[in-house]
């Protein structure tokens, strides 16, 4: 039996990683440890996904979910790094936290993320230098005026849960009384 069939066979004719019918093809992770079997069946779309962040819809990858619990320690290191890689938009940092990997699998997940030069090397810091993760609380230092509104958020707010802005290590945002904005790192510090 071929490659492309067994990974039919295995996958039962749908992508790994989001289960779709359509368009499917062998993908080759990258990274991958001498003797270790590095191929998953995927469609088109999370390809173009993968290979070029720009073109990444989060919600696309929604279907993690599901595939983070595969056997298969292949799927399993293409779920973390996608994961990894959208840890920004908050809530595949909640599956992240969940996500179990022995330690060699993990170890192969990771050194693929060494060789990205994707949004991992954007670092947000708080007024005090602290690094701010996706997901931190942070308190605001002063009164802030939000654009577009008339809303004042009062110094000392705590902001939870709290979202990086990929592209500007700058900027963060959260929900100040129920309304997402944009704070400046500087204006806040880590709880």
């Amino acid at each position: 039996m071929s490659l492309e069939q067994d990974l039919f066979q295995r996958s039962s004719s749908q992508c790994e990683l989001c289960t779709s019918t359509d368009d499917l093809q062998v993908y080759e992770i990258p990274d991958t440890p001498e003797g270790t079997e590095h191929h998953i069946l995927i469609c088109a779309t999370c390809k173009t996904q993968i290979e070029d962040p720009e073109k990444t819809d989060p919600n696309h990858w929604r279907s993690l979910n599901d595939s983070m619990w595969s056997t298969v320690p292949a799927v399993q290191v293409m779920s973390w790094r996608m994961l990894n890689r959208l840890r920004g938009e908050g809530w595949p940092q909640d599956l992240l936290d969940m996500m179990y990997m022995d330690e060699e699998t993990k170890a192969w997940a990771e050194a693929g993320q060494k060789s990205d030069s994707g949004a991992s090397t954007v670092v947000h810091k708080d007024s005090n230098g602290l690094t701010i993760e996706s997901g931190d609380t942070v308190v605001l230092i002063k009164d802030l005026n939000v654009k577009g509104s008339s809303m004042v958020a009062k110094r000392g707010t705590a902001v939870r849960r709290v979202s990086l802005v990929h592209d500007n290590p700058e900027q963060i945002e959260g929900k100040v009384d129920g309304q997402q904005i944009v704070i400046l790192t500087k204006f806040v510090k880590k709880v």
